[in-house]
C-alpha cells in the first residue's frame, strides 16, 4: 500500500522522500559549482547556493555512501564521470582546469608557471606532472587523461652539445637524428607539403626513413619550453615560420 502510494504522490508531483528532495536540491549546487570550475571535486570548505556541497561531496565519496542509492551515483557521474576519482582531489582540480584551457588548439605555450587559475598555479602544476619521475609515479589512468589532452612527459635532451658536423651528400650520415632534429625535420616536411606551419594537435607526420613524429604534441611541448630552448632552436623554429619562436 504504501509503495502504491509513493507512486501517486510522485505522479502528482509531490516529493515523498525529503532525503531525494535535498540531494536533488544539493546536485542543483553541485552542477552550478562544476559549471564554474569545471569539476565536482570541490574543497570540502566549498560553499554554492548556499549549501555545503564541498562537505556535501565528500561524505558521499566514503565508502559505502551510496549503497541503496545506485540512482545517486548515475546522477553524479553524469554531471562528472570523475567526481570520485581514485587519485588525491587536488591533483583532479588542476587537471580539470588544464583540460577546458587546452581545448584551444594552440595554448599549451602559455601554460607556464605563474599562470594561475581559480587560485591555483596551474603552470607551475602542469610542468611538475611532465618530470620524468612525477610522470612515472601517475597512475596509468591519470596519464592517459594527460596524453588525451596533449600532455606528454619531458625527454631528457640526446643531442650534444657543441657545433653541428657537416656531412657530405655523397656520405648521408647512418646516425639517428636527435629528438629534436626529427621534430625540426618533420615541421619542415609538414610545411613543404601543406605550406603551413599550423598543425592540429593530433598530426603524426611519418619520415622518408620511417620515423614517424608526433609533430602537433612536438610543436606544443617545444613552445611550452621556450625559455629553456638555446638560440640555436628558437633560430630553426623561427626560420621555418613559427613566430612564437622569434618573439
Amino acid at each position: 500500500m504504501n509503495g502504491l502510494r509513493a507512486q501517486r504522490l510522485e505522479t502528482l508531483g509531490m516529493v515523498w522522500s525529503v532525503t531525494d528532495e535535498r540531494f536533488q536540491e544539493n546536485l542543483e549546487a553541485a552542477k552550478a559549482y562544476y559549471e564554474a570550475h569545471w569539476t565536482l571535486c570541490a574543497p570540502r570548505t566549498v560553499v554554492m547556493l548556499d549549501r555545503p556541497i564541498g562537505q556535501w561531496l565528500a561524505n558521499l565519496r566514503r565508502p559505502g555512501a551510496l549503497d541503496g542509492h545506485p540512482e545517486w551515483k548515475t546522477a553524479l557521474e553524469t554531471v562528472d564521470a570523475d567526481w570520485n576519482p581514485a587519485w588525491p582531489a587536488q591533483w583532479q582540480r588542476h587537471y580539470a582546469v588544464v583540460r577546458e584551457i587546452l581545448a584551444e588548439e594552440t595554448i599549451l605555450g602559455y601554460v607556464e608557471p605563474g599562470v594561475t587559475v581559480h587560485g591555483m598555479d596551474i603552470g607551475k602544476w602542469l610542468a611538475k606532472q611532465r618530470q620524468p619521475e612525477v610522470w612515472a609515479a601517475l597512475t596509468d589512468a591519470q596519464r592517459g587523461r594527460l596524453e588525451a589532452i596533449g600532455v606528454i612527459p619531458h625527454t631528457p635532451a640526446l643531442e650534444p652539445e657543441g657545433p653541428a658536423v657537416s656531412v657530405t651528400a655523397a656520405e648521408p650520415s647512418t646516425t639517428p637524428m636527435a629528438p629534436f632534429e626529427r621534430g625540426v625535420a618533420a615541421l619542415a616536411q609538414y610545411k613543404n607539403r601543406t605550406g603551413s606551419v599550423t598543425v592540429p594537435r593530433g598530426h603524426v607526420e611519418r619520415l622518408d626513413d620511417g620515423t614517424e613524429v608526433k609533430l602537433g604534441v612536438w610543436i606544443m611541448n617545444q613552445k611550452t619550453r621556450r625559455a629553456k630552448l638555446t638560440t640555436d632552436k628558437l633560430t630553426a623554429l623561427a626560420a621555418l615560420g613559427l613566430k612564437w619562436a622569434s618573439a
